[in-house]
């Protein structure tokens, strides 16, 4: 079993460096854009990205995850279920982006954007993920981590490299159309990446497989939908819900820009989350039909949540240099950190367990729960946004991924058992929180002393962790 581990903990680790360099690097565009644009631009931006992520949900039909389960089944053919899956995919996102290319003068109008432009960039740049998201999973099906890596870091520090080239020649003369078009020929250059799998690949629907996996995939795609509602409905939420007065001076356009500024500072969960994601989907599916399996996925849960506990506490611990990413006007949000860095925690765990319903080709349970945790969003920002503001939308977040969580546990357990270690979790969880707590009332006056006695302590933690877990995989 330690051998295993150890090779989803180096996989995790490669698709933590292709994930998280670019989203690090990527963090380096907030200083950049917060300082270019003043907060109501910034939240335009937040909010149209807001609505790209719902876009790529239905662009991509949830054959993603479709590719890994018909590729992993018994007698399956990967080359035919790539084929398959890419035409869908290609089918379903290019009517799309003609609609919204024709489109584009009314969607501007509606969205209240500066210009057609904008929503042209955005829909290309869909166009263009769309199409290299099946390339990218076949790279995670053949464990081609350093490819992975490889292409994501290249495609962010373009990014980067066309921000600061707007920035520098054009000043603020483009508004907030440079930042979509960086984005669009950022990603565009996966076309290249790709050049030979794609003039490689031949379309092809077939009548027996094509609708096995469209019966697969659809839940996926409202779950995907309901999902994204709750991560994206908070921004939204704030301009609709927070009194007009709440913060004094600012209007809720600002305070939604505010919001969006700090809930960059949950990209290192995330970050952790997706890596975490990506490694382990394709070894979820693989290892589904071994009868140890169940004992597997229990410990990569546990091993999960204990690294997530030291991501939460190494980021709150050192909040006091992390806010210099950001503008200072920025600052006033930085309290709802340590409750999205939760939220995201039980996102992950979410996301461990939710194999049951994925390797049992029972994904109807998974919008189910994904649909609660969208109400549980929806109710929780109407009735804490008035009276807590910002922190009553963060406390949202963890009540929605919580709730998908203990739903999720316990139908599983009915239909796959897995002997999750939910006790010794909870602990690690509540020592997180209370140190996060303990840092938060501790007050030490001067700046430099605070910053490297927290940062020890940071350092001292994950240290202790790491020297734990190598001795417990040196045991198995």
């Amino acid at each position: 079993m330690s051998g295993e581990l150890k090779k989803l903990a180096s996989d995790t680790a490669l698709y933590g460096l292709g994930t998280m360099l670019p989203r690090m690097l990527n963090f380096f565009l907030v200083p950049i854009q917060t300082r270019a644009f003043p907060t109501e631009d910034y939240a335009a931006i937040s909010e149209l990205y807001g609505y790209v992520a719902f876009l790529n949900i239905i662009f991509l039909f949830g054959m993603e995850t479709a590719f890994f389960r018909f590729s992993n089944k018994e007698g399956a053919n990967p080359e035919r279920v790539f084929r398959i899956t890419q035409t869908v995919v290609l089918l379903i996102s290019s009517i799309f982006t003609v609609i919204f290319l024709l489109a584009s003068s009314s969607i501007t109008s509606v969205l209240h954007v500066p210009n057609a432009r904008v929503i042209i960039w955005l829909a290309l740049t869909l166009w263009v993920d769309a199409m290299v998201a099946i390339p990218f999973a076949q790279l995670r099906l053949h464990k081609k981590a350093k490819q992975f890596a490889i292409f994501k870091i290249v495609n962010i520090t373009l990014l980067i490299g066309l921000n600061l080239y707007f920035i520098s020649y054009f000043g603020s003369s483009l508004g907030i159309e440079f930042v979509f078009l960086a984005n669009f020929v950022a990603n565009a250059v996966y076309l290249v990446f790709f050049f030979k799998e794609l003039l490689a690949w031949r379309p092809l629907l077939d009548r027996q497989l094509t609708p096995q996996i469209f019966t697969y995939s659809y839940p996926l795609v409202i779950m995907g939908i309901a999902g994204t509602t709750n991560e994206m409905f908070s921004r939204i939420a704030l301009d609709n819900w927070l009194p007009k007065d709440f913060y004094a001076g600012q209007t809720p356009k600002q305070v939604q820009g505010v919001f969006a500024g700090c809930y960059k500072f949950s990209v290192f969960m995330s970050i952790a989350v997706q890596a975490f994601r990506f490694a382990s989907e394709p070894f979820f599916f693989s290892k589904a039909s071994d009868k140890n399996s169940p004992a597997l996925f229990a410990k990569v849960n546990h091993y999960f949540v204990l690294f997530a506990c030291v991501i939460m506490v190494g980021i709150c611990l050192n909040l006091d240099w992390l806010k210099y990413f950001v503008d200072q006007e920025y600052w006033s949000g930085l309290p709802i950190v340590p409750v999205l860095l939760l939220g995201n925690i039980f996102l992950g765990i979410y996301f461990n367990m939710a194999v049951w319903f994925k390797v049992t080709d029972n994904t109807h349970y998974g919008t189910m729960f994904t649909l609660i945790g969208a109400a549980v969003t929806i109710l929780a920002n109407y009735f804490l946004i008035p009276i807590y503001g910002i922190i009553g939308s963060s406390i949202a977040t963890v009540l929605c991924y919580f709730s998908m969580t203990v739903f999720c546990y316990f139908i599983g357990q009915r239909y796959y058992p897995v002997p999750y270690s939910i006790g010794r979790d909870f602990l690690l969880l509540i020592g997180a929180v209370s140190l996060v707590y303990l840092n938060a009332i501790i007050d030490i006056p001067n700046v430099w002393i605070s910053i490297g006695i927290r940062g020890l302590v940071s350092l001292a933690l994950a240290g202790i962790v790491f020297f734990v877990v190598r001795k417990s995989f040196v045991k198995s």
